[in-house]
This record gives structure tokens, sequence and C-alpha cells, in this order.
């Protein structure tokens, strides 16, 4: 639904809403707010509120550090879980620079470009499902996470032996009260993991969406005494959290991925995309999985993918085709995971399957066996590649693909590589309790 700022200025007051928490997010997907009074109101929408730049990571130096806040009207929503005073809302807002222009470390405008980009094309919508997966922990007595769950549970499972049940629930009603449409709720293959599908949106949405459902699962594990993480591996030899993103693209209303007369329904248009994506996803790992922590949930055994493959059917590909077809039809990256910055990985997969579609690119043979059984021989007959390996490597990807660069900007790219360079560097140094475990008796 579409708000005017009549609305909200109408609506803060007949609601007796306090807070407005102006949201936005910086270049490694960190959630940052500016909170302002119900008396700002006015000032926000026409978007007068200033932001200090240069104390946020990857935005500005300190001698250009006033940007305003823009907010997206439409993403005006109150929050349903209430503090003891006051009543809170909040609005998602793109970053600009003091002159009106938009400014380029922003993420929402990373996507914005790409976007415009498709649309110049012809494509009048890339519409985005993540599949959320996260682990609840249980606190300690000072309120730390453990990573102890409160479950034994597996796939599918049924209460009551879930215990992380009725947070969950409490989760999808919050979630649904903010207007997220629910399409399917469970617990995951790891005890203490789940998952709430929420159904597809366009993608600036569906990566908001993203963001919102991070605050929501965070902040109602809370009031249930447990800890919700989306850190990609946090348990050794246990399944790690992924996000799977579903995406499709639209023409005048039509789904251009669907074919009734092409191969397995799928037409020249979609081949091309899968194409685009396989041939930039090594330059885009770093973006979709970018801590240290992600390269242990990519290894073969755990239903993450690490071999660059599509298929209509196999789960151990990289890009798996969904049975639904017609306006459904849907392509399914399985590699990317929750820490990701869902603009910047939605804006990097946009841009490689255009890619793909502008230079009628064709993709490999589809693989129906399992990769994972296959010895390093095989997967070489059929040119099977695999994922980078660390976020070293993926890092050394990202620097040699340059439309991967061009799309993120030079700001961005320049002071997201810096940041994860160093995160490397500290992780390489530092001494974990493996090597003790292993080496400090034996040597």
């Amino acid at each position: 639904m579409g708000y005017a700022k009549e609305d909200i200025i109408r609506i803060v007051k007949e609601e007796h809403i306090d807070f407005i928490r102006m949201q936005f997010v910086d270049i490694f997907g960190q959630l940052k707010n500016v909170v302002i009074t119900a008396s700002q109101i006015e000032k926000a929408v026409s978007n007068q509120i200033a932001i200090d730049g240069s104390s946020i990571e990857g935005f500005v130096r300190i001698n250009e550090s006033d940007q305003y806040l823009y907010p997206d009207l439409n993403s005006f929503v109150v929050l349903p879980w209430q503090p003891e005073y006051g009543k809170v809302a909040r609005l998602i807002c793109d970053v600009h620079n003091p002159d009106g222009s938009a400014f380029v470390g922003d993420p929402r405008g990373v996507l914005h470009r790409v976007i415009e980009r498709a649309k110049n094309m012809g494509f009048d919508t890339f519409n985005i499902g993540p599949e959320m997966e996260f682990f609840m922990f249980e606190t300690d007595e000072r309120g730390n996470p453990t990573t102890h769950t409160n479950d034994e549970v597996g796939y599918f499972d049924l209460g009551p032996l879930d215990k992380g049940e009725p947070a969950r629930r409490e989760m999808c009603l919050v979630l649904e009260q903010m207007g997220f449409e629910i399409e399917a709720v469970h617990h995951e293959v790891a005890a203490g993991q789940h998952e709430i599908g929420f159904k597809y949106a366009e993608a600036m949405k569906g990566a908001d969406n993203v963001m919102t459902f991070k605050l929501v699962a965070k902040t109602i594990a809370q009031k249930h005494k447990l800890h919700a993480t989306f850190m990609p591996k946090p348990i050794f030899g246990e399944a790690g959290n992924g996000m799977h993103m579903n995406m499709s693209l639209f023409k005048d209303g039509e789904n251009v991925f669907y074919d009734p007369n092409g191969h397995k329904q799928l037409s020249e248009t979609a081949y091309q995309f899968i194409a685009g994506l396989l041939a930039h996803v090594k330059g885009f790992t770093a973006i979709t999985n970018p801590l240290v922590n992600s390269y242990k949930r990519l290894v073969p055994g755990y239903e993450a993918p690490c071999y660059k493959a599509w298929s209509a059917s196999n789960r151990s590909a990289l890009i798996r085709i969904p049975a639904a077809r017609g306006k459904s039809t849907r392509l399914e990256l399985r590699s990317p995971d929750p820490s990701c910055n869902p603009y910047l990985a939605a804006a990097v997969c946009l841009a490689a399957g255009l890619d793909g579609i502008e230079k009628k690119m064709t993709p490999p043979p589809e693989i129906v066996e399992n990769i994972y059984e296959m010895d390093e021989a095989t997967r070489a007959a059929h040119h099977i590649d695999s994922l980078p390996g660390s976020l070293d490597e993926a890092l050394k990807e990202l620097e040699k693909d340059q439309l991967i660069l061009d799309v993120l900007g030079e700001h961005v790219a320049t002071n997201y590589i810096e940041g994860k360079r160093k995160e490397w560097e500290e992780y390489r140094i530092r001494v974990s309790s493996w090597e003790t475990e292993k080496y400090l008796t034996v040597y």
C-alpha cells in the first residue's frame, strides 16, 4: 500500500506514536538507525533528517560527513513489540548527499541502480524470495548467547520437543502484523535450527524484508530468553544457515523465465540468466557469503552447495529450478547465507543474470547426479568448478570480476574489500582452540 507524507504525519498523531526509527544499512549489512521524536515527523518525511556519515563504517571521511535520510514512505510500519514507554514506528531510508544526489556508498542505492538497468532492458520487475534459516540458542544467566540449543528435534518435527516453537509462533504473528505474508514455518535439519518462509517481493522490498525479519527474530527470541543467530555455521558437524535466493524476472506482467514450449518449460532468457549467474558466482561469492565463517558452511555433505552447476531436481546443485511453472517459474540460488547484505546480494545476482541475457550466454549442461558423490576426475569431466574455499579466495575472485566491481561502484567495492581483508587477516593470525587441542601436547 502507498503512503503519502500527509498520511504518515496523520497516523503518527492519531496513533499517538512517540518515536520513529529512521533505519538504514551500512555496506556490511548492519542495520543502523536514528531515533527521532514524533515532533520531528514533518522534517523526517521531507528528507531533512541528517546523520554523521563519518561514524558509520565504510560510509565517508570526516571532512564530508553530513548526509541525509530519505525515507521510503511505503516502509512505514508501527513496531508491534512495545517498550514500556511510547509507541515506536519505523521508516527505511535511502542515504543522500547534502546536494540531494544519491550517496554512492548506500547499499539500497546500489540495488536501485541495477533495478534501473533491468528496466532499461525492458524488465519491469525482479522478484526475490529469500529463505531465511537461523538457530535459536539458550542464553546464560547473564543473558549472553551460548551454543546450547533447547531442543533435540529435526527437520519438520513437531513440538512439544521443539522448545523454540512458542518463539517461532510469536515471530510469525509479529511479522504478519507488520504486513508479511508467511508461507511456511518449520524446524530445520539441525537441533535448534528454524526456517520461516515469507512471500517473495520486488527486490528492494524483498531486501527490506530480510532486514526486518532479522530484527524481529532477534527481538522476539530475546523475549523468550533465547538468542537468534544468522551466523552461517555456528556448530561444527551440523548443517549451517543458508539464505536460498529464489528469483524471477517479469516483463509487462509476464514471467520471462517461463516458456510452455521451452526445454523443461524454461525460456531462453531463463537459461541465459542461469549462465550469467554461473559466470559471475565466483566473483560475487564474497558478497553473498561475506564472513570467514561462511566458508565453513560451503563444504560437501551438509546440504550447502559448493560446486558450480545447475539442475531442475538436484539439491546438491548451486542453482535449482523449483517445480512450479507459469507465473511462479523461478531460479533458486542456494549458496547465499543470511549474514550477507541483502541489498548488495540482490544487486549482484540481478546484474550477473542481466549480463547473461545481454551477452546471450549458454549455461553448461544440467547435472542430475549427486555432485558430492563424484570424485574430482568426474567433476572435471563435467567441467564442474568449485566455489571459493575461503573468504581470502573469494575476495581475490571479486577483485578479478569487473562487472561485479562496477555494480558495487568504486566506493562500496573499495571499502568492502578493505573491511573484509582486515577480517581475514585477523582470522589468519588468531590461534584457534582447534590448534591448541591438536598441537600443544604433540609438539
